[in-house]
């Protein structure tokens, strides 16, 4: 395992533990509104620092992307961490257990590690770039479905700008009858880490940000899939919005979205 990822790995398990316990009580979790349906938990804060504090003890000059805290500089500008410690918080806070921490590190502005860590099931999924993708140490590559028929497609909806919704409906009205089925989870990262498992055979979503996918992008990008943005550009990583899967499904979702 690449050194960096290693620190990825043990912050995202440091990140674990402190939601793991906090879904054990997470009635008692205090809670906040950042907007409409966009809630932060004392518990996405406390992840989020252990995060950058395990980091920060073997690389302390390195910059941070943070769901809650922001962008913090650091004297190394080749590396740019971007983490999203506690991706579906609105699963958290409503006791479904799916949700993910995300970790991803920029070198030079390219992806090149990659962590999402879904600590209810025990589910590490890695990359590293030009390495391939794993999960659980096991090398997973994303599916190549013969036709869109036969596909189970994952999704979000514009919860965040409902005013959205018409736009997106016309789409997944279109999408809905070209593949066999359609998921919708509450976490982008966990969407794109299966996908490139081949568990979700494409994934598409708007109003999404840097932290929700950056980790899940190179994960599947490694796995052998294709990620594009709603005009099949290959740089989503800043544009909001995302398509991911085998060239083939990828093809099919953004003839659709275009």
């Amino acid at each position: 395992m690449h050194p960096m990822l290693n620190i990825a790995v043990r912050a995202a398990r440091a990140a674990g533990t402190v939601i793991v316990r906090g879904f054990e009580k997470h009635n008692e979790v205090a809670t906040e509104s950042k907007g409409l349906n966009d809630f932060v938990t004392q518990v996405d804060k406390d992840a989020e620092q252990a995060i950058i504090a395990k980091i920060q003890q073997s690389f302390p000059n390195h910059c941070f992307m943070g769901e809650e805290s922001g962008e913090t500089a650091g004297t190394d500008t080749d590396y740019q961490w971007i983490i999203d410690p506690l991706d579906g918080t609105t699963n958290f806070v409503k006791g479904i257990p799916h949700f993910a921490v995300s970790i991803a590190l920029l070198h030079k502005g390219r992806l090149d590690q990659a962590v999402v860590f879904d600590p209810i099931r025990s589910e590490l999924f890695t990359a590293s770039r030009g390495q391939g993708a794993q999960l659980n140490g096991y090398r997973i590559r994303a599916s190549k479905p013969r036709d869109l028929s036969e596909t189970i497609i994952a999704t979000g909806m514009p919860f965040k700008n409902k005013a959205q919704f018409g736009e997106y409906a016309l789409s997944l009205n279109k999408i809905f009858h070209d593949v066999g089925d359609i998921r919708r989870a509450g976490s982008a990262a966990l969407d794109l880490a299966y996908v490139a498992a081949g568990r979700h055979d494409g994934y598409w979503e708007r109003g999404i940000k840097t932290w929700d996918i950056a980790a899940g992008e190179l994960i599947v990008r490694e796995a052998g899939g294709l990620v594009t943005d709603f005009k099949g550009g290959n740089d989503p990583l800043y544009k909001g919005e995302i398509v991911a899967g085998s060239a083939k499904v990828v093809q099919g979702l953004v003839k659709h979205l275009k």
